[in-house]
């Protein structure tokens, strides 16, 4: 079984100075925001790609059986932030 703080030290470790906020509590579907500088310049698929990448093969083998990615750089995310206040 693979935790939330599992998912999240992985996607920071893989993607560079990256945030990860992930959420989830039965063992198998999570959700997670995603902030990272290397997302500039790519569109969503592409970001969601990496942060896949950054799982290894749990996705495909079930570890992992579903994960909701929102990803933003980190100028969205501020964006989003100040939206909300």
């Amino acid at each position: 079984m693979i935790t939330k703080e599992d998912i999240t030290q992985l996607i920071e470790q893989g993607l560079s100075g990256s945030q990860a906020i992930i959420k989830g509590d039965d063992g198998s579907h999570f959700e997670g925001i995603v902030v990272s500088p290397e997302f500039s310049d790519k569109n969503m698929i592409a970001q969601h790609k990496m942060v896949y990448a950054t799982l290894g093969d749990r996705m495909q083998t079930g570890v992992i059986h579903a994960l909701s990615l929102r990803t933003y750089t980190p100028e969205q995310w501020a964006s989003q932030n100040e939206n909300q206040q």
